[in-house]
């Protein structure tokens, strides 16, 4: 057993007042050693937390008894890992959990929720199914399901630019899929909302088919947001679907580029990272800018004198006295 623990969920339930729950949560995560990001909103909490197993386990259960998320499911995606995913703690308050511009409430209506067993079972015995990815081109240049349908999207904002790609399968069953599961909610509600009868999601995404039934037929590495880049997920029949951005071999490396000017998401081999010394290009390797190769890939932005303590007493400094005697 690795000694840490990576947590993705969701959780559309409306907070009343999303600036004071914002205090309470981050002053929360401080206390028991927690990194990550966290977004709330008035439609509700996302976030990624990364921390020992027991942290984890004591953050876990705090949400489920808040009041203010009785009755509703977290459905934690839980993944061991052998240090913090996460170099900083962000808890912010913001319009959207995902950004999206969608005008749905997944709390209305969605697609139906598919459970990692059901889903393996529809796409091995129902010849009509259909399945569309929703997340952005360098999530799914580095894997995604055999046969999928994707996007060349940057955000989910951009999902009505492309919805006329599928409209001809309007006929079929559409099972959305994503991550974690948060982006189908409002992108599955958006497709049922242009005319798509049969529409379901991947309930808990990719990482929580990788969990629970292996994940066969998902080709490559899943993206993830955090210090890891990439996670495994197909334990059951695993393909290389990703080549080197630069001499095209086949690599389940993924990184940011180097320069902070380009940073591009790139599937790069470890034999050209070395090479061009973490950049995707002769450019960005004799860019004035460009950081030193970290080996993993990953560059977390640079915040001088930065501590999970500073973030949270800066943004009290911020706020207005009557703010702060809320």
């Amino acid at each position: 057993m690795k000694p840490y623990r990576v947590i993705l969920y969701y959780n559309y339930t409306p907070i009343p007042d999303a600036d004071i729950y914002r205090e309470k949560h981050h002053l929360f995560c401080l206390e028991n050693r927690l990194l990550g990001r966290i977004i709330v909103a008035s439609e509700g909490l996302n976030g990624t937390v990364s921390g020992l197993a027991e942290d984890c386990e004591r953050y876990m259960n705090w949400l489920e008894n808040d009041p203010i998320f009785a009755g509703s499911d977290f459905d934690f995606k839980v993944e061991e890992h052998e240090e913090h995913a996460f170099a900083k703690l962000h808890v912010r308050v913001k319009e959207e959990i995902v950004n999206s511009d969608l005008p749905v409430d997944p709390r209305v209506r969605t697609g139906k929720h598919l459970e990692p067993a059901d889903f393996k079972e529809m796409l091995k015995n129902d010849p009509d199914v259909v399945l569309v990815d929703m997340r952005s081109n360098y999530e799914h240049s580095i894997g995604k399901f055999k046969g999928a349908v994707t996007f060349d999207m940057e955000t989910l904002r951009e999902l009505p630019e492309h919805v006329q790609e599928i409209e001809h399968l309007k006929d079929k069953k559409i099972i959305t899929y994503c991550t974690g599961g948060i982006k189908c909610e409002k992108a599955s509600a958006y497709l049922i909302e242009r005319g798509f009868e049969n529409v379901y999601q991947l309930h808990g995404g990719i990482i929580k088919y990788g969990l629970e039934e292996g994940g066969e037929d998902f080709e490559g590495k899943c993206y993830v947001f955090d210090n890891r880049v990439k996670t495994e997920v197909n334990t059951v029949n695993p393909v290389i679907i990703s080549k080197c951005h630069i001499c095209k071999t086949d690599t389940e490396d993924m990184v940011n580029c180097a320069n902070p000017e380009c940073n591009e998401h790139l599937p790069i081999c470890a034999t050209c990272l070395l090479e061009m010394d973490g950049a995707c290009s002769e450019e960005c390797k004799n860019h004035p800018r460009k950081r030193p190769y970290n080996l993993k890939g990953y560059y977390s932005k640079q915040s001088d004198n930065y501590t999970p303590e500073f973030g949270f007493k800066s943004r009290k400094l911020t706020k207005s006295p009557l703010e702060q005697n809320a």
